[in-house]
């Protein structure tokens, strides 16, 4: 590692005042048979001795699930139906939340429980709802237990994995630094469990495409993440300026030793300047509904003037979508280049498109804005 990879990771793990914290099943639960409670009790004495130093603390848990399919005498989940799954997180949330309860009230910390699905977050109101939540909780001294809301969700509203809740959870706390604890060391070349000639990487500076395919998929058998969910979701927060490190959390002193600036684990740098937390949002938490398909103009106006979409760009129109709601827009070949909250329903544009902006009144009886998408609410990806 050279000197500027050094003075990045000393200074950006100092610097975080307000950390997530992402704990995986195969940390809590070890050998797949219920939660750990020894290690838990390991994990929640490094946590406080963290929160001691000054900074606030907001856990993203999995667990539930694992310690659900204990009670109930089942080991694996891969493959199991959907109803099961969510029955084992109702059996196994009460439990787990009990446990964080026990083993933080013995160092003096108080915690609250908070269920989300992707639906809440996706959803402005509910997820400025949830932020706001969130800084109270922590501007009391209480430390946030995030879990996906397994009981209810359903593949439409899925998070998919924790690892990319926590990526999101990032952006609701406004945190300064994300840590995936994992059971294994960090990133390598290729998973070391299978090539033993695999190299660690201490510090990602780009995460490229061919890093993203190397990475590997879950081997626990009650994890449903794994390196590739927990590259993009550093590729995501990395992008909103925040960086990540991934560390092994079953071994016992990894978390203070972070924080005291050795080289744990593998950091990914930041992407540049921190982005507004709402084009964050636009780009990777709203959900799309539908697209509209932009001419090379309205896709040149967009990318390199940074000019508003109007509906004389629009060539087609995708899905069903109200006003407000979040749209893709696609250049002519079909690809993704932006997405940005609409003005006008997909019907309206239906109307309007390939139109010059004093011709809406005629057609739609009404011009409540000249912009399809203003630049503001506008995210090149």
């Amino acid at each position: 590692m050279n000197k500027a990879q050094a003075y990045d990771r000393k200074s950006l793990i100092s610097k975080a005042r307000r950390i997530v914290i992402k704990i995986g099943s195969a940390v809590l639960t070890g050998n797949g048979e219920g939660l750990d409670q020894k290690r838990m009790e390991q994990l929640a004495a490094e946590v406080s001795a963290v929160m001691g130093q000054g900074r606030e603390v907001v856990i993203v848990s999995s667990g539930a699930i694992a310690a659900g399919l204990a009670k109930l005498g089942l080991k694996k989940t891969k493959g199991m139906p959907l109803p099961l799954k969510q029955a084992a997180a109702a059996v196994g949330q009460s439990g787990l939340m009990w446990m964080y309860e026990r083993i933080f009230g013995s160092h003096h910390r108080k915690v609250a429980q908070v269920l989300l699905t992707r639906e809440d977050l996706s959803n402005r109101t509910r997820f400025l709802n949830a932020r706001n939540t969130l800084h109270t909780l922590l501007e009391y001294g209480v430390i946030p237990i995030i879990n996906e809301n397994d009981t209810v969700a359903v593949d439409e509203i899925k998070f998919g994995d924790n690892d990319n809740l926590s990526g999101m959870v990032v952006n609701v706390a406004d945190a300064d630094l994300l840590v995936i604890l994992s059971d294994i060391d960090g990133l390598y070349t290729a998973d070391p469990r299978v090539h033993s000639d695999a190299a660690f990487i201490p510090v990602v500076e780009k995460i490229t495409a061919e890093m993203e395919r190397g990475a590997g998929d879950a081997q626990s058998t009650v994890g449903t993440g794994g390196m590739r969910s927990k590259v993009m979701t550093a590729k995501k927060v990395g992008s909103y300026g925040v960086p990540v490190v991934i560390v092994n959390g079953r071994k016992p002193g990894a978390i203070p030793s972070l924080f005291e600036g050795h080289a744990v684990g593998t950091l990914f740098l930041p992407k540049g300047d921190r982005t507004h937390s709402r084009q964050h949002w636009i780009a990777y938490m709203a959900c799309s509904t539908g697209g509209v398909v932009v001419d090379d103009g309205g896709r040149d106006a967009l990318v390199q003037k940074n000019k508003s979409l109007l509906p004389g760009g629009i060539v087609r129109v995708e899905g069903s979508f109200k006003a407000g709601e979040c749209v893709n827009c696609l250049d002519q070949k079909g690809q993704v280049f932006a997405r940005g909250l609409s003005k006008y329903s997909s019907a309206d544009l239906d109307r309007i498109k390939g139109l010059k902006t004093s011709q809406i009144a005629g057609v739609l009886g009404r011009k409540d804005y000249d912009e399809v998408i203003h630049k503001d609410d506008l995210v090149i990806l």
